[in-house]
């Protein structure tokens, strides 16, 4: 059996689509969710789904009881997903789970990212549960770059993309790509206490501007602006000045290479050549 938690999630879900497409059946993958309601398509398609929050440990051992391999995807709140991780190996260390994947960052040992760090707590608690492991470091979301954070429309109406990374390189990766990924480690035999470095092919801030202003038809180029200035630009907009901070310390580590890899780990585990950025572009505009 096969566990997913965060399942509702949108890697969650996209893991949980490919070991579908893969042949894996429903009733053999378990979709370890906060709100079971909200994986009610889930439940429909034959998946078992199963309470699992990460801040009642109580539901924990339930949901993981019977798995073979779980895949430990962390919230989104900052500052709580090392705590939540933890109760999540507590739980897989009690109920003896053989394999655990763990959804890390790209360069989780090295970056100097704010939010690597909680990726590093993680990846040390699991290392000495004396767990099997396997740790899926993810590049950074294409997508997230492409309009998913809302930037998009304005962008292209000011022909203005701001941020901090400079002439940095991020070895960007589609979702769908390291569902896939996660996906290919989950059914497969591959070696253990792993971890993969997976990015696609790097592009700059840039090249991001460039894209969409040569498949729009409108003029958009790429300001850089010291990481302090973005952040007050940021939080000028509205944005929450912690998380506005947040994200410029994001933006600012790409001139660190915290957000660059040469491995080639995503090719293999996935058998084809990543999702290119022009690709990600394309279905961005669609959607608007």
């Amino acid at each position: 059996m096969i566990t997913i938690t965060a399942a509702a999630g949108h890697l969650g879900r996209l893991v949980i689509a490919e070991l579908l497409e893969r042949g894996v059946p429903a009733g053999e993958l378990v979709a370890a969710v906060r709100s079971p309601e909200k994986a009610a398509d889930l439940a429909e398609r034959g998946v078992q789904v199963r309470h699992a929050d990460y801040d009642q440990p109580e539901t924990l051992e339930p949901a993981f009881a019977g798995t073979d391999k779980l895949l430990l995807i962390p919230s989104a709140i900052y500052g709580r997903r090392f705590p939540q991780i933890k109760n999540a190996v507590r739980a897989a260390v009690a109920v003896r789970v053989p394999l655990v994947a763990y959804a890390s960052f790209v360069n989780a040992a090295t970056s100097t990212l704010r939010l690597a760090d909680e990726h590093r707590q993680a990846e040390a608690c699991i290392r000495d549960s004396g767990l099997p492991f396997v740790f899926l470091r993810n590049g950074a979301y294409i997508e997230l770059y492409c309009g998913e954070l809302g930037d998009l429309a304005p962008a292209l109406a000011s022909g203005r993309m701001i941020g901090s990374g400079g002439n940095g390189k991020i070895s960007g990766a589609a979702r769908p790509d390291l569902a896939a990924a996660a996906a290919a480690v989950l059914t497969g035999d591959g070696p253990v206490n792993k971890a993969y470095e997976l990015g696609g092919e790097p592009f700059t801030l840039a090249d991001v501007a460039a894209e969409f202003a040569a498949q729009s038809g409108k003029p958009l180029v790429y300001e850089d602006l010291p990481v302090e200035e973005y952040a007050k630009t940021l939080a000028g907009w509205g944005v929450p000045e912690p998380f506005a901070d947040l994200l410029a310390d994001t933006s600012f580590a790409i001139t660190h290479g915290d957000w660059y890899t040469n491995s080639t780990d995503l090719r293999q585990l996935i058998g084809r050549p990543p999702t290119p950025l022009a690709d990600v572009v394309t279905a961005a505009l669609k959607a608007l």
